[in-house]
């Protein structure tokens, strides 16, 4: 359905540090990284597609989040979600949500919600049961 997802940013480097280890918990590899542009993707170790990349804005203008915009990253289990949520806190990110049971989603969504370090809100889920 996805062909890739689009994050801007405005410090690559920071960014790039809090994507890193956030896309590894998850075991996603680099595709790619180019500190001219700003700008890296991270794809499935088996599959080309869908891309997650951060960059800089191609206007030249800063990056700003949009008020209601989430990304919402997909675990294997809940351990990685708890995981990838401790990861983004440590590489200074916020919390926008603890990791657990949302049943208003329904009765097996388990997510984390929080910002990256400026200020876009993600979140990692897993729609299994425990």
């Amino acid at each position: 359905m996805l062909s890739h997802v689009f994050v801007g940013i405005n410090d690559f480097e920071r960014a790039f540090g809090f994507y890193s280890a956030l896309m590894d918990t998850l075991t996603l590899k680099l595709k790619f990284r180019d500190e001219q542009t700003g700008c890296a993707g991270w794809m499935a170790a088996d599959q080309p597609r869908p891309l997650f990349v951060i960059s800089r804005p191609y206007d030249g203008n800063p990056a700003s989040v949009g008020n209601g915009q989430m990304l919402a990253l997909l675990a294997p289990d809940r351990a990685t979600v708890d995981r990838a949520h401790a990861v983004a806190l440590a590489q200074g990110g916020s919390c926008e949500g603890p990791p657990g049971v949302r049943p208003q989603y329904h009765e097996h969504y388990y997510g984390g919600y929080f910002r990256d370090p400026e200020g876009n809100k993600l979140c990692v889920c897993c729609h299994d049961p425990a």
